[in-house]
């Protein structure tokens, strides 16, 4: 499949997606945003962010984002004049991400692409929020790190953790894998460059303005279980745990403990797997520990299935929950509005049932071998991702870094 195919089935799954929130573009008055399940955050942000009167993020209005995503949202809104025009103007600026995550995946694995280019959950989620930016972000990250660039794979890392955490949270394993290949030097590179990119966005802001910069920081720490969390099932169900700063805790306890007793697991069965192809089971591990799993967070794992879990029945099974959730939780929101819906259990089965395919796909991908980076690029042509020999493949033919 040409490159140019992937891309347009890319544009042509968010154009969808564009129509599929165009009824919010206006007014929200008649509930119209559960009726018609065309929720977004982007259209009601453009005016309790300040920026519909041009007022800089952090500087002159608070914001609840990470500084690159505010940033962002500023820059989108300096054309934009109504709510539909900010809109279709972040829309542009998340669509140009998303084309670039379709076009490093294309390096990368080929045709497997399209699982990231057609996925129905890129079609109801890529224009909720602005997760696209650090989806792209990280993915090119990827194709930088299994292509040996270690430092430019950092700073992509980097400035995705500047937009959203979940590129952060990658550069562990990346690095990891480095240091198994007794690279020490570029895993701390890469680890520092991640660290610097990071920095040399939030720095300044956090200078400039301290208590606005940390507006992120307490918000997420006061912040209740969200709804599509198994904290908050546990919390109405169980009556337990009881407040916030516990289940802040635990959350935390048990992200790391899952996630150890997941590498242990994966290195007794695929003894010196690829370090790298952990970043698939680390993001499952932490959306379901959180305590917040907002809907569009599952962007996060689409370029993953195309790099680390190419099972067409495991994705399907995924999309299906997905969209489960998506129809159950606004139509219950509708409900609670007093619109009519579906009731709450509906949509607490939802999130029950992905969290089951989620982990059936952790354990899928612990028991496979790591599929083959199938390129497009001749650098990786008839390279395997599993790796020969007793090192463990870095995804780069040749030496350099």
């Amino acid at each position: 499949m040409t490159l140019p195919v992937v891309l347009g089935i890319t544009a042509a799954t968010l154009g969808l997606g564009f129509i599929q929130k165009s009824p919010c573009l206006g007014s929200w008055a008649d509930g119209r945003q559960y009726r018609l399940l065309c929720y977004s955050d982007i259209v009601p942000l453009f005016h309790t962010e300040g920026l519909d009167q041009g007022l800089v993020p952090y500087l002159e209005a608070r914001n609840e984002y990470p500084v690159l995503t505010g940033f962002a949202m500023a820059a989108a809104g300096l054309p934009a004049d109504t709510y539909a025009g900010f809109f279709a103007w972040n829309a542009v600026m998340l669509t140009g991400f998303a084309l670039l995550t379709s076009l490093a995946l294309w390096r990368l694995v080929g045709a497997r692409a399209l699982y990231f280019a057609a996925a129905p959950t890129l079609l109801i989620y890529g224009f909720v929020n602005w997760d696209l930016i650090a989806v792209g972000l990280a993915t090119l990250g990827t194709w930088a790190y299994l292509r040996a660039r270690d430092g430019p794979a950092g700073l992509l890392l980097g400035l995705g953790a500047a937009a959203k955490l979940s590129p952060g949270l990658l550069a562990a394993p990346f690095a990891l894998g480095r240091l198994r290949e007794r690279r020490v030097a570029a895993g701390a590179g890469l680890a520092g460059s991640a660290a610097l990119a990071w920095a040399a966005v939030n720095l300044p802001v956090a200078l400039a303005a301290p208590d606005r910069w940390g507006e992120f920081f307490r918000f997420n720490a006061a912040r209740v279980a969200d709804w599509d969390s198994l904290w908050a099932l546990s919390q109405r169900h169980l009556g337990w745990p009881g407040s916030t700063g516990v289940v802040n805790l635990l959350s935390a306890i048990a992200f790391v403990a899952v996630a150890v007793t997941l590498w242990l697991a994966t290195e007794r069965v695929r003894p010196r797997f690829p370090a790298w192809s952990f970043g698939f089971p680390l993001l499952v591990a932490f959306l379901l520990t959180n305590k917040v799993y907002s809907p569009q967070f599952s962007l996060w794992l689409l370029p993953w299935f195309a790099l680390a879990l190419p099972s067409p029945g495991l994705f399907a099974a995924f999309s299906v929950a997905e969209v489960a959730v998506f129809v159950t939780r606004f139509s219950f929101f509708g409900e609670m509005a007093g619109l009519g819906g579906m009731p709450r259990g509906a949509f607490e089965a939802a999130v029950l049932v992905r969290a089951a395919v989620l982990v059936a796909c952790v354990v899928a991908w612990i028991r496979r071998p790591a599929p083959p980076l199938a390129a497009q690029n001749p650098e990786y042509s008839g390279l395997s991702a599993q790796g020969a020999g007793n090192e463990e493949y870095s995804g780069f033919s040749g030496g350099g870094g």
